[in-house]
């Protein structure tokens, strides 16, 4: 078993520095590259389009190695194959008013027991189907209005996020709408349906089988949020978000009522100053720890902090302080829930990769972490992040665990420290793109001593993946 795990990693590796240390190098070993891809004008369908057309196809191939398996009830290395097809039309009908479509592919190819969901498969998906408005003189500010299948970024986008890294995207079935003003000014109002990815049977997901994705009143989410440039200090922002999910024939949720506001407050990053970004939001409500029993009165937490500086200096080095802290439940037999949902939010770009891999959530943790971000040449970045993770309330989940819990609180509360690293090289620019990463979770108490571990140790995690646009 040791070797066979050697092995595969020793492949992978070389997989690795193949894609990964070329960008790496390319400032040093091929000078003048950042010159030729200045030159690079890129080849776009638009091009041979007439004006009220448009049409774009992004093709997305990546491999993942996982050296052992965390998640209950599983145990091994595991790898997988993604690929990610997405094309996008749009047909302008009349001045401002436009009519477009989405479709996305996600398949996979898998190796023995990989983990498989429908955040990886979404077989031959209509994701967008829309009808968009856009006016630049509505009430002294600029307006814009979908309605039909959309996805959605709002704000920090760790509650709602058209997903970047996750080889499937949320979609939504409602209206969105967008005022801006000149002075920065940002007021924005949604009610959507959730789409509810299928097939969930893993024979359906592994053959890659194509089933429509659902949407219905049973599941219901919205939002309003308002920000603004505060002078001197950065744009503010504050939000409410609302989720209502019902139970139906054949089908238990999780039954949430949630309502969770918060705010905002940062500062971009810019050379020889300090960024900062202050987030919390809290949530009540009524739900479910899972998809039995009765509910619970809701009542959970987050504030993510983070401080950070760019220096005037060869590779535009800067240097970002980390702090999230998501509540988990404080007692497993009280009539409250008190474990923070971090509802259609992405996770990647604040606790490393997801895929087959993702062991940290944003719901019972808090955890410090150090970034450096540099940019090695014009369309090469790269960075270096080292976090440590620890359990909210130790008697709560380890959520991406597959429900790996100690309600006595006698297995500890510390999952361990990761190492990330991960390179982007913009090879021809709007349409070669590679990239390559790696992370290694350096096991704490909780995963070597709480009830039904597989007691995997340390995990190590890597990825080569290319994109093609047109």
């Amino acid at each position: 078993m040791h070797c066979r795990r050697l092995a595969e990693f020793a492949r992978f590796t070389l997989v690795l520095l193949l894609l990964g240390a070329a960008p790496a190098f390319a400032p040093i070993a091929f000078a003048g590259s950042d010159d030729a891809s200045a030159d690079w004008q890129a080849l776009r369908i638009d091009d041979h389009l007439p004006e009220r057309f448009s049409l774009s196809v992004e093709h997305r191939a990546r491999y993942e190695f996982l050296s052992d398996e965390f998640r209950r009830g599983t145990r091994g290395d595991r790898e997988i194959a993604v690929l990610r097809t997405l094309v996008d039309g749009r047909v302008r009908l009349f001045d401002g008013l436009w009519l477009g479509a989405e479709l996305q592919d996600s398949r996979a190819v898998v190796n023995g027991d990989t983990v498989l969901n429908t955040t990886i498969v979404n077989s031959v998906e209509l994701l967008r189907a829309y009808l968009e408005f856009q006016h630049d003189d509505v009430l002294g500010g600029k307006l814009k209005a979908q309605a039909g299948r959309i996805t959605m970024d709002l704000g920090s986008r760790r509650f709602v996020s058209r997903n970047r890294y996750r080889n499937t995207i949320n979609g939504f079935t409602g209206f969105d709408l967008q005022w801006n003003a000149d002075s920065g000014t940002e007021l924005r109002g949604f009610w959507t349906m959730p789409q509810r990815r299928r097939s969930t049977r893993r024979d359906k997901l592994r053959d890659n089988a194509v089933q429509i994705d659902k949407e219905d009143l049973d599941l219901q989410f919205w939002g309003v949020s308002a920000s603004s440039e505060l002078s001197g200090i950065g744009t503010g922002e504050v939000f409410l978000l609302g989720l209502h999910e019902r139970d139906e024939r054949g089908r238990n949720t999780r039954r949430r009522q949630l309502y969770t506001p918060g705010f905002r407050l940062f500062r971009k990053p810019a050379t020889g100053k300090i960024d900062y970004t202050i987030e919390t939001a809290i949530q009540v409500g009524r739900s479910r720890l899972g998809t039995s029993g009765g509910r619970l009165d809701h009542l959970a937490h987050f504030h993510h902090i983070e401080v950070g500086y760019r220096f005037d200096a060869p590779w535009s080095p800067r240097v970002v302080l980390q702090y999230d802290y998501a509540s988990g439940d404080d007692d497993p037999n009280d009539s409250n829930n008190n474990r923070f949902d971090t509802l259609f939010g992405a996770r990647r770009f604040d606790y490393g990769p997801t895929g087959i891999y993702g062991p940290i959530a944003r719901s019972n943790v808090h955890t410090p972490g150090l970034r450096l971000q540099v940019k090695p040449g014009k369309h090469v970045t790269s960075f270096v992040a080292v976090r440590s993770f620890w359990l909210a309330d130790k008697r709560d989940a380890w959520t991406t665990s597959g429900g790996l819990r100690d309600t006595t609180g006698s297995s500890g509360d510390y999952l361990g420290s990761q190492i990330e690293v991960r390179i982007r090289w913009n090879v021809l620019p709007g349409n070669l793109k590679l990239e390559a990463g790696y992370a290694h979770l350096f096991d704490g108490e909780f995963i070597d001593n709480v009830p039904q571990s597989s007691k995997p140790g340390d995990l190590s995690y890597a990825y080569t993946q290319i994109v093609l646009a047109l």
